[in-house]
């Protein structure tokens, strides 16, 4: 098991993934109950995640990524996590009124990070995407119209190598006691 900062310092997003080597179905396990344990505004848990694994559906998930001119290298991932937003519940859902804030946005966010990161963890790459044909995603694996999909995470076994992070310096990003 890694340290914590060694597992973020790891994460990157991924793009170049080894086609001929599947995702197995325990590591999948592991990641979809990283998530499960993910925290969310009043513990609304306001997702729900589909695996797809199958070499045909991961063929129509990966179009259903590119046919709008993105993406272009995720036809490589040997396997996917869709987050499809759920409505949350009553507190949540009040709080996000008086607030003005929609939380399932942020939580759904937030469970994407730790999918990210458990990926990380069991030795895969990922890339979190939001660039998508949603109706097409949603008619491939039979979501209700009613329901938003919000982000794909694509799944594998990473063939790039790693990158330095390219991030803005801490002064830029942070400061103390007052912005």
């Amino acid at each position: 098991m890694k340290n914590f900062y060694d597992l973020v310092e790891a994460r990157q997003s991924c793009r170049a993934y080894d086609s001929f080597r599947e995702v197995g179905p325990a590591k999948l396990a592991r990641i979809i109950e990283a998530a499960r344990l993910a925290p969310s505004a009043c513990n609304s848990q306001p997702w729900h995640l589909i695996t797809v694994t199958e070499a045909s559906r991961c063929v129509e998930v990966a179009h259903a990524l590119t046919s709008i001119g993105m993406n272009k290298w995720v036809d490589q991932a040997t396997a996917f996590i869709v987050i499809v937003q759920e409505s949350p519940n009553f507190t949540a859902r009040l709080g996000g009124w008086i607030k003005n804030k929609h939380f399932p946005l942020i939580d759904c966010g937030i469970v994407s990070s730790y999918i990210a990161l458990a990926a990380t963890q069991e030795g895969l790459g990922s890339c979190i995407l939001g660039w998508f044909d949603e109706k097409q995603m949603r008619k491939i694996l039979e979501i209700p119209r009613s329901k938003r999909v919000l982000m794909v995470i694509s799944l594998g076994y990473a063939t790039d190598t790693h990158r330095q992070h390219q991030r803005k310096p801490l002064d830029e990003m942070s400061s103390k006691e007052k912005y």
